[in-house]
């Protein structure tokens, strides 16, 4: 029997084909998205992680890139916290609750892009919102 609890996320999810979501963001926005790849290991700004590429857009023509950084530092100061490592669903299900942040603060989707960061600082509150603590 196949897990759901893909401990490795290296393709997207769905196949075959990408499944386009859309999320209704605070700023008005309906974003489209989907999960492209990811890179790990992978660095940003002297920082070892992960990167998950989505595709995004809020006007259904224009189609960029979000990279959302996964700290290694992140996952392990949430395993210190809570006396087990994160999964690879736990690990994407922060990716994607940070990625809805960025939907939800994001007036200026062209140069903002570029920072969205799991840290250590935010996976806890991340998290919290699907009760995996």
């Amino acid at each position: 029997m196949r897990s759901n609890n893909r401990s490795d996320l290296t393709s997207p999810p769905t196949t075959p084909g990408r499944r386009v979501k859309t999320y209704s963001a605070d700023t008005g926005y309906v974003y489209q998205y989907y999960y492209e790849e990811l890179r790990s290991p992978h660095q940003r700004g002297g920082f070892e992680g992960s990167e998950y590429i989505f595709m995004a857009s809020r006007d259904r023509k224009t189609l960029l890139p979000v990279a959302v950084f996964l700290r290694q530092q992140a996952l392990e100061a949430w395993a210190a916290a809570h006396g087990r490592p994160l999964t690879g669903s736990e690990q994407y299900a922060a990716v994607k609750m940070r990625l809805f942040r960025f939907f939800d603060e994001s007036e200026d989707f062209d140069d903002e892009r570029l920072g969205v960061e799991v840290t250590a600082d935010n996976i806890d509150e991340l998290l919290a919102a699907l009760d995996i603590g």
